[in-house]
Parts: C-alpha cells; structure tokens; sequence
C-alpha cells in the first residue's frame, strides 16, 4: 500500500453572517489553508462570499451535499465549475447514475475539482439508519454507498472517523477521505455521534479533517488551528 499524503485541517465556517465569518478569518489568518463553505453561508450570500473566501487566498470546500435527478445534479456541477472551488460535496445516497452524471459534468467543465460523496452523515448512528429502514450498520452502509461512489468515478468520500480504516483496507489510499465530526481531546461532542480526535483520525487515513466549533469559539482561534495542525503531524 503507497503512502498516503499528509491530513490536512479544514474549518467549518459554520457562522450566522459574512461579517462574522470574514471577522474570523481575519483572527486566523494564515493559520490554516482550507476553509468549508456550507448551505447555510452559501444560502445568504451565494457565489459571491465563495469567491470573497478564494480571494483572500484560502482554498474552499463546498459544501452542499447536492442530491436530485442526475441532469440536475450535473447541471449544478456545471454552473459551480465557475466558481474557485476544490471540493464540493454530493450524496451517495443519489445513486450510481447522478454520481457518473456529476463527474461527467465535472470532468467536462472543472477538470481540477474534486467530488466527494457524502455517505452516512456524522450525526447519525444505528437507529437513526433503522428509521429510514436501512437495516445496515453505519459501517456497512458506509462500505456500501464507498462502493458504488468509486466505481461511478468520483473522487472521493465523506465520512465517520471510524469507517476510515475499512475504508482504506478495501479501496487503498487513492480515494480522497474527508472526515467531519473531529473533536481535539476534552471538546464537546454537540450533536455529533461518531467522533475521533485529529491525530487518531490523521493515523486512520484521513485526507483532511474538518473542524468547526474547536476553533471558532476558541480563545485564541489561530493558536487552537495550529495546534490542531500540530497533532496531525
């Protein structure tokens, strides 16, 4: 099995306004390099804040978790292939043909952007997944819809911490991993309920770890990005 290249840290501007979340980039600076862009951001002030973000140097995960008929989806992969975006999210749950369709479209249009399949949510467990009736474990599941992203040719996954040694013992270390629901020792879990410090995380083969409120209602925002940098290396 080849090496995989560092984890990278990526923040969830997961904040109320383009003020406060400009106001927070400036206390960080360049103590980080990515920066994830959710529905909530996008939703009040769109492409704008998106290029706003790129523009003072950061590279953006968007995150949108597209999911409709696959002319739709790839017809929104067209229209963001506009915009200074390295990552953008779509749902497994879509199916094998939105999936082909997106990366068609990506492929077409924005050869350097990469698809990430958003597969069980963080926020779920075993019987949140039996409420949909998916009789599945969140691993299984997880394993499943990984199987049917990488064989529609999208370049990677999101998911749970702990699926990604599964993950990487099934598909190697070429997929791209993207893991929410990171928490540094002795921070609060919220709603999250599979969660992995980040250097347990960086150690299982994540690419990048996503982290939001660790360091957004930190002291010293910068200082708690760093350190978090710190322990995936």
């Amino acid at each position: 099995m080849s090496k995989s290249a560092p984890c990278q840290l990526i923040l969830a501007l997961d904040l109320e306004t383009r003020e406060e979340a400009l106001a927070m980039l400036d206390r960080l600076g360049d103590s980080l390099k990515w920066v994830k862009i959710g529905l909530q951001l996008f939703t009040a002030y769109g492409p704008d804040f998106v290029r706003e973000i790129a523009d003072r140097g950061y590279k953006v995960f968007l995150d949108l978790k597209l999911h409709d008929i696959p002319n739709t989806v790839a017809k929104a992969v067209q229209s963001i292939s506009t915009l200074p975006v390295d990552l953008l999210t779509l749902h497994a749950c879509g199916g094998g043909e939105m999936l082909e369709w997106a990366n068609k479209a990506r492929a077409d249009y924005a050869p350097n952007l990469n698809l990430l399949a958003v597969t069980v949510l963080t926020s779920m467990n075993e019987a949140q997944l039996r409420s949909l009736n998916v009789a599945s474990t969140p691993e299984a599941q997880v394993l499943h819809l990984a199987d049917i992203t990488l064989k529609s040719g999208v370049q990677g996954l999101v998911c749970s911490s702990l699926e990604l040694a599964p993950l990487r013992e099934r598909f190697g270390q070429e997929p791209i991993i993207v893991t929410p629901g990171i928490r540094p020792a002795g921070s609060a879990a919220d709603e999250q309920k599979r969660i992995m410090t980040p250097a347990a995380a960086a150690a299982a083969g994540s690419s990048y770890i996503v982290v939001g409120r660790p360091i957004l209602k930190a002291a010293d925002p910068a200082a708690a990005a760093r350190s978090i940098q710190a322990d995936l290396s």
